[in-house]
């Protein structure tokens, strides 16, 4: 297998500044008065063209070869703003570029970039895709590490756990950091013990891959100290308390909050934002082995708290609770933390909107108003006192798995909230990290959710 590339993607955007195609984005009010050119207009008309959303209507010239395009963007286009993300994957391969469209430049190369996305590092074949020209009023820089950060969560997300175990994830980090000539240092096996990381080392101790705390700096000191978290593990049998097989298939995903820090991380660094960024990924995987962790084994935290085992495929919430203690004694201005981390968050809310914790009003304020400026759903979910008495263990300080079976996406974030020092600007994203179905801006597959949104919070706060 070759090396895994995700820094150096080709580019779905040309750069040519010869001849290319038109794609004309309309809405069937262009169709309807007439307001296109006469040729596209009237082979509009004679084809039937109807202008709906993600339709797509290939345009001969007068000599029979081929003139353009025309998208239809359905008659409200706000309610689809990545629909351009279509043409990646409806046009014949060649150079394009938008001829009219009514979208800003900046959301409609996003929305291209993003649908262009294909993950074929398996397939022998590979398909020629068309290339979009960038127009001279959009952000190209912006555009293209919005989709780099995108495109490094899904790739990290959809490599199999073969080649995605926690030295690979040790090991992705080390590419990106070298990228942005940042810092990267690692504690792993059993210098874990030593260095106070018990639970992380407990939940990984069982695979043959040593597991491991990796930690990535870049920025200037004296700059706000950001500190991103995300749970790594490289694939989830559920431990000795086994998933069933349907619910173990898509496990290499459950590194998803790493490869979502990963992704915001390349931007921030990308974007050269006036940040000192701390990146924590603690990195295992939940294997089954003479010397898992059990059922009922209670073990004392790097914070002193004891958690009680009552279920070893909550593992996720053990191995985050080192790591938040870990990054919390820091003291950072503000803490993040991203995992896949409960079932109840998608019964709560599906797998396209992921909830999000905090108890710092101003900064949930920032974070919802961010995502809908950019079109990236969340939605902020309580950490509600009152099932506080739930985290309650029969002879231990915690349990990492509360009984009753509701409000497990609450009582997972009141757990972390436990390693958080009171008052520290800190927020849980509970996320899927994957796609359930095509989408007009993504395939099948590895998700990055929120972190358009985070990119934009920290824009606006610290660019």
């Amino acid at each position: 297998m070759p090396p895994f590339q995700y820094i150096e993607r080709p580019t779905p955007f040309s750069t040519k500044g010869g001849k290319t195609l038109p794609v004309f984005a309309v809405t069937p009010a262009h169709v309807e008065t007439g307001t296109l050119e006469p040729l596209a207009l009237d082979w509009a008309k004679k084809a039937g063209f109807k202008a709906e959303a993600g339709s797509l209507l290939l345009i001969p010239t007068a000599d029979g070869h081929l003139g353009g395009a025309l998208l239809g963007l359905g008659s409200n286009p706000s309610e689809n703003p990545f629909l351009t993300g279509k043409l990646a994957r409806l046009l014949p391969a060649g150079e394009w570029h938008i001829e009219t469209a009514p979208l800003t430049a900046n959301r409609l190369l996003l929305g291209y970039g993003l649908g262009a996305y294909s993950f074929d590092r398996y397939r022998s074949e590979r398909i020629t895709e068309p290339r979009l020209l960038i127009p001279q009023d959009a952000d190209a820089a912006d555009i293209k590490r919005q989709i780099a950060g995108v495109y490094l969560a899904r790739d990290l997300i959809n490599t199999p756990a073969n080649d995605m175990s926690p030295a690979d994830i040790e090991d992705a980090v080390r590419r990106l950091a070298a990228h942005y000539k940042a810092e990267v240092t690692t504690v792993v096996g059993d210098e874990l013990l030593e260095k106070n990381f018990p639970l992380v080392h407990a939940v990984g101790r069982a695979s043959t891959v040593a597991p491991r705390l990796i930690e990535m700096r870049w920025g200037k000191k004296g700059n706000p100290k950001l500190t991103l978290v995300g749970k790594g593990v490289s694939f989830d049998t559920g431990g000795l308390d086994i998933k069933p097989s349907a619910s173990m298939l898509l496990m290499k995903k459950d590194m998803g909050g790493a490869a979502n820090v990963l992704g915001l991380a390349l931007m921030i660094m990308d974007a050269k934002l006036k940040i000192d960024l701390h990146v924590v990924i603690p990195a295992v995987e939940n294997s089954i082995a003479g010397n898992a962790f059990r059922p009922g084994d209670v073990y004392k935290s790097r914070k002193g708290l004891t958690v009680q085992i009552d279920n070893t495929d909550a593992e996720g919430r053990l191995i985050l609770a080192d790591a938040l203690a870990y990054a919390d004694a820091e003291a950072p201005d503000l803490l993040i933390d991203m995992a896949t981390l409960t079932g109840a968050a998608r019964v709560a809310l599906g797998p396209d909107l992921p909830p999000f914790f905090t108890d710092d009003e101003d900064l949930a304020h920032d974070i919802a108003d961010a995502g809908l400026e950019v079109d990236d759903p969340i939605w902020r979910l309580p950490l509600h006192k009152g099932y506080e008495r739930l985290l309650k263990a029969q002879i231990a300080d915690l349990t990492n798995a509360p009984s009753g079976g509701m409000a497990g996406a609450i009582t997972a974030a009141l757990f972390l909230k436990r390693f958080v020092s009171p008052g520290r600007a800190w927020a849980h994203f509970d996320i899927f990290g994957w796609a359930q179905s095509e989408r007009a801006h993504g395939p099948v597959g590895g998700e990055a959710q929120a972190i358009r949104a985070l990119y934009r919070l920290l824009q606006r706060r610290w660019a």
